[in-house]
C-alpha cells in the first residue's frame, strides 16, 4: 500500500469509529476465518523473530525476487507450532476468544452446558443441571448463533448431549463475520470437534455420577493413529443419566377487581431415564501435491423414558379438570452429519477451501397421560404422538489470495437446503385437540450467501478487517389446507480494526461496527399448536405467525486488551445493539376448532436497544507476588441495558435478559503435591422483564457452585472428583397477566441438586 494511503488510513480509521459511535448511524462488516490467514501467521513470526531474529524468518516479507530461493523456508514456518489460545486471541483482527482443551478439562464436566456457562458473557438459561438455551450478552434463545466445526448445528441438537471429550476447543466471538452466518446479534459460539493433529496417545476415560444416589456412567475414548497419507482420530462416547425432579406452581385468578375466580396449587414430580451413543471420527489425507482432505461424521443417538405424576388442587375445587395425573413418555433421537473440507494450495500461495456436508435427524415421540377425579374416576385419556424427520446439504467455498505483504483477501459462497416432514396426532379422549392433527407438514429452508473479506495490516500498530455477506432465506410448507411462503434477504456490512499500543507493548485497543440480524425460527414460522393441558393466560398453547420479518441490528464494539506476562489478560469491552423489527410472543384469546383458548405467538413489535459492559480477568497470582501460592485466577463480570421502545416500562427490556452476571474461578497447586484443586461460583441476579403491555415476568437468582479436585499419579493417569451446583437452591419464576378483566399470576418453584462426580483419565 502507498505510504499516503496508509497515512490517510490511520488517520480515517479513528473518526470512521467515533463518528459511529455517537451517532450510531452506520455499520460496515468484517470477517474472521475460522482457519489461520496469512496475516495472522505474519503477526506470529514476528513475535518469533523478537525470540531469535537470526533463526526465524519471516515469510510475508520476503521481497518477490527472492521468492523461489525461499520456498521451503517459507513451508518450514508457516507450519511452525500452534500458538496457544491468547496468542491467537491477540492476532485476531476480529474479537475471537479461544477455549481449548485446557478449559475443557478443567472442572471434569460431563456436558458442554457446564463449560459455556463460565466463559465471558456466556449465560445459560434454565435451573442448574438441567441445562438450556445458550446466551451471549444476556439476551434470549435466537440471538446467538450456535455452529459446530463452522456449520449450523442440526435442529432438534442440544449442545448438552455433546460430551467435552468430543470437542477440541470452543471459539467465542462477540462479533458477526461475514465468512459465517450473521445471524449472530449477541455473537456466535464455534464448538469444533475433536482434532487428530493434537492427540498422541489413546485417551479412556470413565465417569461415574451421583444425583440423590441416582447412578450416570459414562464412558469416552479417542483412538489416534496413521497409515500412510491418512491420520484419523476416533471418538466416541456412551453415557446414560437417571434424573428426578419436583416442581410447584401456585395460580391465582381473579376478575382484575381484587375477587378470586379460584386458585389452583399444582405439584409435579417426574423419574426420567435417558441414555446415549455419540460417535465423531476425524480422517485427514495429505496428497502428493500438497492439498488436503478432511472428512468428519458426527454420529448421534439417545433415547429418554419418563414417568409423571401430577396433582391439582383447586379452590373451589368443583370446576378443576382434573385433581391428579399419571403421564408416560418415551423420545428417541437419531442424528447422522458429515462434514467435509477440501483445501488446495496454488504456487502464488493462493488457497481453495471446499467444505460440503450434511445431514439427517429423526426424532420421534409419543405421551399418554390418564387425569382422574378426587375419586379416581377417570376423566381424560390425552395421547400425543410426534414424528419429525430432518434433512440437510450444504456446500460451499472460499477463495483466499495475498495481496502483497500482510494483506489477505477472501471471497466465498454458501448454499443450504434442509427440508421436514412431521406428522403429529394429539387426540383428547378420542377428538383432535386441533385442526391438522394427523394431517403431514412438510417445510423446506433454502439458504444462500455470497461474502467477500479484506483484512490487512496498516502498519505494525493497526490493522483492519472489513467485508460484507448477503444472505436471503426462504422458507416453505404445505399442510392439508394451507401453505405458506416466507423470504428474507439481508445486506451485513461490518468493519473491524486492532490498534496495537506501540514501543513493544502486547496491548491492544478493538474497534468494530456490525450489522447482523436474526431470522425467524422455522417453530416461529410454521409450527403445529403445543397445547397446554391448564390452558390460560400463563400456561398458553403454543403457535406459528407465517408473516414474521427478521431482526435487524446496527452495532458497535469497543474492547481494551491488557496482557500479562504469565499467560494472563485483563479486558474491557463495551457495546450497543440498535435492533429493528423485534419479535416478541404476544399472548391472546383466539377461537380455535376446539373453542376459546390462550394462545402464545410471535409477532413483531418494533425498535429495541441494548448495550452493556464485560470485564475480565485472567492471571496467575505469582504475576503479581513473586512468592505467591500457585493459584490461577479467573474471572468476568456483565452489565446490561435495554429498552423496548413500544412496551410501556419500567423494566421493559429484552426478553430473559438479566441486568447483570458475573463469574469468579480459582485453581490452586500445592507445590508438593501432585494435587490440583480449584472451582467456581456462577451468579445471575434475580430479574423483573415487562414482556408486553400486559404480561410481566419474573426470574429468581442464579447461583451455582462448583468445586473439583485432580490429582495426577503420573502424565498417563489421573483422577478427578467433582461437585456441580453445590449449594442446590431452587429455581423461581413468576408471571403475571393483566388483560380484559382477567388478573392471572403464577409462580413456580423448581428443584435442583448436586451432582457428584469422579472421573479416571487414562493415556494408553
Amino acid at each position: 500500500m502507498p505510504n499516503h494511503l496508509r497515512y490517510k488510513t490511520i488517520f480515517l480509521i479513528p473518526l470512521i469509529f467515533a463518528g459511529a459511535f455517537f451517532r450510531c448511524s452506520s455499520a460496515f462488516a468484517q470477517i474472521e476465518p475460522a482457519t489461520k490467514n496469512s496475516t495472522d501467521e505474519t503477526r506470529n513470526n514476528e513475535e518469533l523473530n523478537k525470540v531469535n531474529p537470526k533463526k526465524i524468518a519471516t515469510p510475508l516479507a520476503t521481497k518477490a525476487s527472492d521468492a523461489p530461493a525461499k520456498s521451503e523456508e517459507q513451508k518450514v514456518t508457516i507450519k511452525g507450532g500452534r500458538q496457544n489460545d491468547l496468542d491467537e486471541r491477540r492476532l485476531s483482527t476480529a474479537s475471537r476468544m479461544i477455549f481449548g482443551r485446557e478449559e475443557l478439562d478443567r472442572n471434569g464436566d460431563s456436558n458442554i452446558g457446564d463449560v459455556l456457562k463460565r466463559l465471558p458473557g456466556v449465560t445459560i438459561g434454565g435451573r442448574p443441571g438441567r441445562g438450556g438455551d445458550i446466551r451471549m450478552r444476556g439476551m434470549g434463545s435466537g440471538y446467538t448463533q450456535i455452529l459446530i466445526n463452522g456449520e449450523r448445528a442440526p435442529r432438534g441438537f442440544s449442545m448438552d448431549s455433546l460430551s467435552p471429550d468430543q470437542v477440541e476447543r470452543i471459539e467465542v466471538m462477540r462479533g458477526p463475520v461475514a465468512e459465517y452466518s450473521t445471524q449472530a446479534i449477541a455473537g456466535t459460539i464455534n464448538i469444533v470437534l475433536r482434532e487428530d493433529y493434537k492427540q498422541k496417545d489413546v485417551e479412556l476415560k470413565l465417569s461415574e455420577s451421583f444425583e440423590q444416589g441416582r447412578s450416570a456412567p459414562t464412558i469416552s475414548l479417542t483412538y489416534p493413529g496413521q497409515f500412510g497419507s491418512l491420520s484419523y482420530a476416533l471418538s466416541g462416547s456412551i453415557f446414560r443419566n437417571r434424573q428426578h425432579d419436583q416442581s410447584a406452581a401456585h395460580i391465582e385468578d381473579g376478575d382484575g377487581q381484587g375477587q378470586l375466580n379460584f386458585v389452583q396449587d399444582l405439584h409435579d414430580e417426574t423419574n426420567r431415564q435417558t441414555s446415549g451413543i455419540h460417535f465423531t471420527p476425524r480422517f485427514n489425507f495429505r496428497f502428493e501435491n500438497g492439498d488436503t482432505l478432511m472428512l468428519q461424521p458426527f454420529i448421534m443417538n439417545s433415547r429418554s423414558d419418563s414417568l409423571t405424576n401430577s396433582s391439582l388442587v383447586q379452590t373451589p375445587g368443583a370446576t378443576a379438570r382434573y385433581a391428579s395425573a399419571n403421564s408416560t413418555g418415551n423420545s428417541e433421537s437419531n442424528f447422522a452429519r458429515g462434514f467435509g473440507n477440501w483445501q488446495s494450495k496454488f504456487s502464488n500461495n493462493a488457497k481453495l477451501n471446499i467444505k460440503f456436508g450434511g445431514g439427517l435427524g429423526r426424532m420421534d415421540s409419543s405421551s399418554l397421560r390418564t387425569q382422574f377425579d378426587a375419586g379416581g374416576n377417570l376423566k381424560d385419556t390425552i395421547s400425543d404422538v410426534n414424528n419429525t424427520r430432518d434433512s440437510s446439504v450444504n456446500v460451499g467455498s472460499k477463495y483466499t489470495v495475498p495481496l502483497g505483504e500482510m494483506h489477505t483477501l477472501a471471497a466465498g459462497l454458501d448454499i443450504e437446503k434442509g427440508s421436514r416432514s412431521q406428522t403429529r396426532i394429539s387426540l383428547d379422549n378420542g377428538v383432535p385437540q386441533f385442526s391438522d392433527s394427523g394431517d403431514n407438514l412438510n417445510a423446506s429452508t433454502r439458504r444462500m450467501a455470497v461474502f467477500v473479506q479484506d483484512e490487512f495490516d496498516i502498519n505494525p500498530q493497526w490493522s483492519a478487517y472489513a467485508g460484507l455477506r448477503w444472505e436471503g432465506i426462504r422458507t416453505d410448507s404445505t399442510t392439508s389446507d394451507s401453505a405458506v411462503d416466507n423470504s428474507s434477504a439481508v445486506w451485513s456490512p461490518i468493519l473491524h480494526a486492532v490498534w496495537r499500543l506501540p514501543d513493544g507493548s502486547k496491548d491492544q485497543v478493538r474497534m468494530g461496527l456490525t450489522s447482523s440480524y436474526r431470522a425467524p425460527a422455522l417453530n416461529d414460522l410454521i409450527a403445529l399448536p403445543s397445547i397446554s393441558q391448564l390452558n390460560g393466560p400463563t400456561r398458553p398453547d403454543r403457535s406459528g405467525n407465517p408473516f414474521l420479518k427478521p431482526e435487524r441490528a446496527k452495532g458497535i464494539d469497543l474492547a481494551f486488551e491488557h496482557y500479562l506476562t504469565r499467560a494472563g489478560i485483563m479486558s474491557v469491552n463495551v457495546f450497543v445493539r440498535s435492533i429493528d423489527d423485534l419479535i416478541r410472543r404476544r399472548t391472546e384469546q383466539v377461537i380455535t376448532s376446539t373453542g376459546l383458548r390462550w394462545v402464545s405467538s410471535p409477532i413483531n413489535i418494533g425498535h429495541a436497544m441494548t448495550r452493556g459492559i464485560e470485564l475480565e480477568a485472567k492471571f496467575q497470582l505469582q504475576e503479581f507476588f513473586t512468592d505467591a501460592a500457585a493459584i490461577d485466577f479467573r474471572s468476568n463480570y456483565s452489565h446490561f441495558w435495554s429498552r423496548v421502545n413500544d412496551i410501556a416500562g419500567p423494566n421493559n427490556r429484552l426478553d430473559q435478559q438479566p441486568d447483570q452476571t458475573a463469574n469468579i474461578g480459582l485453581d490452586y497447586r500445592p507445590k508438593t503435591l501432585p494435587l490440583t484443586l480449584g472451582g467456581s461460583v456462577n451468579w445471575t441476579p434475580a430479574y423483573v422483564t415487562q414482556a408486553s403491555d400486559t404480561q410481566i415476568n419474573f426470574a429468581g437468582i442464579k447461583r451455582q457452585i462448583d468445586l473439583y479436585g485432580l490429582w495426577k499419579f503420573n502424565p498417563a493417569l489421573q483422577l478427578r472428583l467433582s461437585a456441580n451446583n453445590l449449594q442446590a437452591d431452587d429455581a423461581r419464576s413468576a408471571s403475571t397477566v393483566t388483560t380484559g378483566g382477567i388478573n392471572n399470576a403464577q409462580t413456580n418453584i423448581a428443584k435442583t441438586y448436586t451432582t457428584w462426580s469422579l472421573k479416571l483419565e487414562m493415556k494408553l
